[in-house]
């Protein structure tokens, strides 16, 4: 009989799923968690020390660190929700950094970047460009902090920001304070994005169709049942990593765009009686508001927290390889794009137009001020880089209503969406948004107010996550300097609301931004 070599070992397979307790820095590097001085917690390997294996023999002994490796990959296993497998976030898990910084960037950059100058007509240079800077560097912090609370507990993943909410505050609670800004931003963003990418398509049919155009074209309103439609058909892909590939072309159109709408803006004349002043209302009341809804439309430029966690749900998390560091590096990529794109635009097209940038933002201005010196094909293509941008920015933002609706349904009737319940379902929500769009077809406005009631997301709740969730020390800098940025952004949330309202409130329900015929 053939003797079995010494040297080989028996393998046990690793588990594909497992949580996370190492610690993850700013930086992006992985830290060793500190053990206490005084006691050493138990773990499951802790009895096979070196003075346990002393004594063993050399065969039985790797077979225990063999054994000793797989209990410290499985130590804490992640306990998996069987529905998970039937719904649109977490059906599957084969995300990376790459797929990250793709739904990252695609979600951070897009039409709310157009309107920040709007916002800097209402502050002027200064505050303009210290709220952006500011407002940057804050929801940065906030998004690291979503990025490590995604296993903050051994053993359970938090794959959406509802689950989170409901862990630091209380299952009732959690459910009232993000159940309803997570759920408006999704749809509120979805139906900008409507108003957005039907006007940009009508722009871009007269710059493409000039006099040749019939003599009845299509009105606005037409123009987003078009592009609803558009996105209804896109919206038919199952998952979160399916559409990863419109997430790319979101942010490769984002940037593109972006960068050709404030380069064109700058290198035109600029408008002779141009002025760099805050714009001035009539009383003091008026011009508060003014500004506290422009520091609203500052504050929606930066959407895109309440998509984090599930962003990050799309990845494999194991004990040596933990989800927090694909996504954290993919994050970082995305936001040093995402702020290439935001302040030059800002900057740029205030330097531009000034207090003469209309109320729907950059875009309307080039083509209001300058579309017959600038060539008709590069208007073209900036404008259809627009409703592309739009068609991929409003799937990744309906993700998680279309995940809520399905979550619905398999938990009341314990059985997968089948294709036409699904479909069903994203019909359905495609054509409610239009018919948003047509109740409020305001974009200016809409922003403000949203940037307000959904503040929230991004700036406030995941400090307070934070505190209630990792405990730092009582009275410490770290608990001091989260409780008051998160109150500092429950503040600002109802001031931005207010100016939200009272610019709606203002516009007489004028349709300051979009026409419709």
């Amino acid at each position: 009989m053939e003797e079995r070599p010494e040297t080989e070992l028996i393998s046990i397979p690793a588990t594909p799923r497992a949580s996370t307790p190492e610690i993850l820095t700013p930086s992006g590097q992985r830290s060793p968690r500190k053990e206490s001085s005084t006691a050493k917690s138990w773990t499951p390997t802790s009895f096979i020390s070196p003075r346990f294996l002393s004594p063993i023999g050399t065969p039985m002994k790797r077979v225990l660190t063999n054994m000793k490796g797989y209990l410290e990959e499985v130590g804490h296993l992640t306990k998996l929700n069987p529905q998970d497998a039937w719904l649109p976030i977490t059906e599957s898990r084969n995300g990376n950094a790459h797929y990250a910084a793709f739904h990252n960037l695609n979600a951070g950059v897009g039409f709310q970047a157009l309107v920040l100058p709007v916002a800097f007509s209402f502050l002027g240079w200064s505050w303009g460009i210290i709220s952006l800077i500011i407002a940057y560097i804050w929801q940065l912090y906030t998004l690291w902090i979503l990025v490590q609370l995604h296993e903050a507990v051994p053993g359970k993943r938090y794959n959406r920001y509802i689950e989170l909410a409901e862990a630091a505050f209380g299952e009732r609670l959690g459910v009232w304070l993000a159940l309803f800004p997570t759920v408006y931003l999704s749809a509120g963003t979805a139906t900008a994005l409507i108003l957005v990418g039907g006007e940009t398509m009508k722009l871009f049919f007269q710059i493409v169709c000039g006099p040749l155009c019939s003599s009845n074209p299509l009105t606005t309103v037409e123009w987003y049942l078009v592009f609803t439609s558009l996105c209804i058909v896109l919206s038919q892909l199952p998952n979160l990593n399916s559409i990863a590939g419109l997430s790319l072309v979101g942010a490769v159109t984002a940037i593109t765009y972006s960068t050709m709408v404030w380069l064109l803006s700058v290198s035109q004349p600029r408008p002779p009686t141009i002025s760099y002043q805050p714009l001035s209302l009539p009383t003091a009341t008026a011009s508060v508001f003014s500004v506290l809804n422009a520091l609203g439309i500052i504050a929606f430029a930066f959407r895109g927290h309440n998509l984090v966690l599930e962003i990050q749900a799309t990845m494999p998390s194991t004990f040596k390889n933990p989800a927090h560091v694909p996504m954290w590096r993919g994050a970082k990529i995305a936001y040093f794009f995402i702020a290439m794109c935001l302040f030059p635009v800002a900057i740029g097209g205030f330097w531009a137009y000034g207090n003469l940038m209309p109320s729907g933002g950059i875009l309307n201005a080039l083509f209001g001020f300058h579309s017959h010196d600038i060539s008709r094909g590069l208007l073209a293509m900036t404008f259809l880089l627009v409703v592309f941008n739009c068609l991929s920015s409003f799937q990744i933002y309906s993700m998680p209503v279309f995940d809520s609706f399905e979550a619905s349904y398999t938990s009341r009737t314990n059985r997968p969406c089948s294709i036409w319940v699904r479909s069903g379902f994203r019909v359905f929500y495609g054509f409610v948004n239009l018919l948003i769009g047509v109740a409020l077809p305001f974009l200016s406005s809409l922003a403000g107010l949203l940037g307000g009631l959904t503040l929230p997301v991004t700036f406030a709740y995941p400090c307070f996550m934070w505190v209630l969730l990792k405990k730092p020390t009582k009275y410490s800098f770290n608990w001091y300097f989260n409780w008051i940025l998160g109150w500092l952004g429950i503040a600002f949330s109802l001031a931005f609301s207010m100016g939200g309202i009272w610019s709606i409130v203002n516009s007489g329900l004028k349709l300051k931004f979009f026409k419709p015929n």
